[in-house]
């Protein structure tokens, strides 16, 4: 006959083991970055332009790059992807062709970055003849990131209860005046969680800026939107991989920014988030 608390203590310990095969690498990594990039920090490195390219100066473009990118990203992804979501949650029915676009936005969130590369060089940089430009970047990270944002937005939609339509629409509201001022409101944390991830992923990511928009070395700030830019990811990789003679803790230290921008976001996302949650009256 099998003992149930020594069946939970061994579930217990392989999902304690789990954890910390998860959380303890990641800890390392963090450690590691903080501790050999954070001798490179000063106002310098982070408001100087590059020179000797790339082996002296500071990452200011690079930061403000990747700070242009991310927020074109998100104006361009977010209204659409919420859009979207409202439409695959309220107004779709529920039939092949719909779970057939439901399974493939999902699918889609799992492709390649460099495969989004190719399409934005394709469609933004040939096609539409953008250049490489930060345009061009900001449009093909907002493709990459807009699966994600579609269905976590629809599943923050579809989690508000049913009884909450009900009652608006029983009180003489419109179907889109319940969505504005009913289910809107109480899915906000869940959108947010959404964006959160869709953020994070576009402050990371190297192979789609690499085709779209990145430069290799460009100590000046852009003018335009049709301009090209440097990055924080791209940076990383060119001074790691293509520069000789980098000093060690100016890798470390772009990889630090880099870490402390893409937290940054993700904390000022989360409070907001909270501050939202904490208005949910279920």
């Amino acid at each position: 006959m099998r003992n149930p608390q020594r069946t939970e203590k061994i579930a217990f310990f392989f999902l304690l083991l789990s954890t910390l095969l998860i959380v303890v690498p990641v800890g390392l990594v963090v450690v590691i970055i903080i501790q050999k990039g954070l001798p490179a920090i000063n106002w310098q490195f982070l408001s100087d332009m590059p020179r000797q390219g790339m082996r002296a100066g500071g990452i200011f473009p690079a930061i403000i790059g990747t700070l242009y990118l991310v927020s074109g990203a998100i104006v361009f992804a977010l209204p659409i992807g919420l859009l979207a979501a409202i439409y695959l949650s309220e107004y779709a029915r529920d039939n092949l062709l719909t779970r057939i676009i439901k399974l493939a936005i999902i699918n889609l969130a799992g492709v390649p970055s460099v495969v989004y590369g190719l399409f934005g060089l394709a469609l933004f940089v040939v096609f539409f003849k953008f250049g490489v430009s930060i345009l061009s970047g900001s449009l093909t990270l907002g493709i990459m990131i807009l699966p994600i944002i579609i269905t976590s937005s629809r599943e923050a939609l579809e989690s508000v209860p049913q009884t909450f339509r009900e009652v608006s629409l029983s009180l003489g509201a419109s179907k889109w005046q319940t969505i504005r001022y009913i289910v809107l409101p109480n899915a906000i944390p869940g959108i947010l969680t959404g964006t959160i991830l869709g953020l994070g992923r576009a402050a990371g990511e190297t192979a789609p800026i690499l085709f779209t928009v990145a430069a290799f070395y460009l100590p000046r700030l852009p003018g335009s939107i049709f301009d090209q830019v440097m990055a924080l990811p791209y940076h990383l990789y060119v001074i790691s991989t293509q520069v000789p003679n980098v000093d060690e803790k100016t890798r470390y230290g772009t990889a630090f920014v880099l870490l402390a921008l893409v937290l940054t976001m993700n904390l000022a996302a989360i409070v907001i988030r909270y501050r939202f949650r904490k208005k949910k009256k279920w």
